[in-house]
């Protein structure tokens, strides 16, 4: 796994617009988000037509609630450990909203945001698990600024606001085998 040019190779690539620039010398945190439309429902194209702004709202009724929302995120890293990527590393991808880490407020401005298909309810897969291992190692080799303690969740940096990535998101298993 590389990045080149601010992007994942050998990984399928959907040009989200929800993103802005941002000063490249910012990038030194690593949010981890969960994600699944509808809400405990894997596979389709709901998560690429929302963060690309091509979701049809009448598909769910659930859908309602996110038409006036501008999100994406960096990556997305599927069930089976496919990662496809929205926005380049080098520009604000909008997954964080608003958020706080160590008094430092906009944590989109300095940021890198993944969101793991799942929910809050249900154990993430050992491909997601082995597919972000790999992508953060390879993120913490391209950005220095960016290190091990600088990894958190949505809940971390957005408290009673967020819950993702939930309490079945194993952070002893992904630090530890982050070491290796």
């Amino acid at each position: 796994m590389k990045i080149i040019d601010h992007r994942l190779e050998n990984v399928r690539q959907h040009n989200s617009p929800n993103c802005s620039g941002r000063d490249m010398n910012e990038i030194s945190l690593l949010v981890i988000h969960n994600i699944s439309l509808p809400p405990g429902q894997f596979g389709g194209s709901y998560i690429d037509e929302f963060f690309c702004n091509k979701l049809d709202y009448s598909q769910h009724d659930f859908f309602a609630e996110l038409k006036e929302l501008k999100v994406s995120s960096h990556l997305l890293i599927k069930r089976d450990g496919e990662i496809i990527q929205y926005v380049p590393f080098n520009e604000q991808a909008w997954h964080a909203g608003e958020s706080e880490f160590e008094g430092q407020d906009k944590c989109n401005e300095f940021s890198i945001g993944i969101e793991l298909e799942g929910t809050d309810h249900e154990e993430f897969t050992n491909a997601q698990y082995q597919t972000l291992i790999s992508t953060t190692q390879e993120l913490l080799k391209t950005y220095p600024k960016m290190s091990k303690k600088r990894i958190v969740g949505h809940s971390d940096i957005a408290p009673g606001r967020k819950t993702d990535p939930g309490p079945y998101f194993d952070w002893v298993q992904f630090r530890s085998e982050l070491e290796r």
